[in-house]
């Protein structure tokens, strides 16, 4: 793919594969539409233009505009599109999830819609792809292990934000059962890593935790996340992206499950901090207790599998958290004071 229209690429997943991609390859151009909301930073792509001229563009605006995407189909004239523009924080759905079906339902939409009319049916060297969540599969018995979502798992979304992504993605699958079109969709863990939003559980955490403040954990503290390093999901989907079977759906996990409360105490232990600085809170509506990703597809058809393990990665993390703490800082968040998770 030599141009790729990259939208919601000045937050967490998608700044990190822009500077992934751009490292990694030596043609790929890369435009950025991003509506520079609340989990939007700029700072997360800082230099990026200079370190690779003429090969990264920024454009600020709204995926719901279609007027606008279509400016930017006759201007640049992509050969892919990678959505990663999404409202995210289960916490903000179930407060207001009317702006999570207008993002993620209508705006994936509207990507879906330009892109099918400026390419016009000749899909031959065109890639759409979706990128989505493993909360469209709802939540997995504590005590079978041996269960784990495949991509055959009926989808079944608990909370406003799951249940807009899995809208988003069944549109996306329409494009492909009714036109043709190459539409790919994958399914990622929960990631962890640099530039992550502060609202979410590792880099609250860490935060809180630097400050000696407490530390707001929900409910009992015991639900099972599949924890994947955003490096790992950014090479995963680039994968996809270049080896992928049109049409088809692909879970990206880390093969590493562990409850929230065990990486609040790891965070703690690292940083020399007391666990009596953990405060245990009502727990969240609608709260799935356990989600854990089968990705042997994705291994077995494309070759695919993690490369870095969660212990290494979650103290390279914290040490980032650290020493970029004037990154944090500088965030307008408003409300991210409440306990985090994906």
């Amino acid at each position: 793919m030599k141009k790729i229209l990259l939208t919601g690429g000045l937050g967490f997943i998608g700044s990190n594969f822009i500077r992934y991609l751009l490292s990694s390859t030596n043609k790929t151009e890369i435009i950025n539409l991003d509506n520079m909301t609340y989990a939007a930073n700029p700072n997360n792509l800082s230099g990026i233009e200079k370190e690779f001229t003429g090969r990264y563009t920024y454009i600020k605006g709204d995926i719901c505009e279609p007027e606008l995407v279509q400016d930017i189909f006759k201007k640049y004239k992509p050969d892919a599109v990678i959505n990663f523009a999404a409202e995210s924080h289960v916490d903000r759905s179930i407060k207001d999830p009317n702006i999570f079906v207008k993002t993620n339902v209508l705006g994936t939409a509207t990507i879906l819609n330009v892109s099918r009319k400026f390419w016009e049916g000749d899909y031959s060297d065109k890639r759409f792809l979706q990128v989505s969540t493993d909360e469209v599969y709802g939540s997995l018995p504590e005590d079978k292990p041996e269960i784990k979502f495949t991509e055959e798992t009926p989808l079944n979304p608990h909370s406003p934000y799951s249940a807009s992504k899995a809208s988003a993605d069944m549109i996306a699958r329409s494009f492909y059962d009714t036109f043709g079109f190459p539409v790919l969709i994958t399914r990622c863990s929960n990631n962890y890593g640099p530039y992550q939003f502060p609202e979410k559980l590792i880099p609250l955490m860490i935060s809180k935790a630097v400050k000696n403040e407490k530390l707001p954990v929900y409910g009992d503290g015991l639900q099972i996340r599949d924890w994947l390093h955003v490096t790992d999901h950014c090479s995963a989907i680039e994968t996809v992206l270049r080896k992928g079977i049109i049409g088809e759906v692909y879970n990206i996990g880390g093969n590493c499950e562990i409850r929230n409360i065990e990486i609040v105490k790891m965070i703690l232990n690292y940083l020399g901090k007391p666990e009596a600085l953990i405060n245990y809170v009502k727990d969240r509506p609608g709260h799935d207790r356990r989600y854990a990703i089968d990705a042997s597809k994705i291994k077995n058809e494309l070759d695919w599998e993690p490369a870095f393990s969660f212990e290494d990665k979650i103290r390279d993390t914290i040490k980032w958290y650290i020493n970029n703490s004037d990154w944090i800082e500088n965030i307008n968040s408003g409300d991210y004071q409440k306990q985090g998770e994906k």
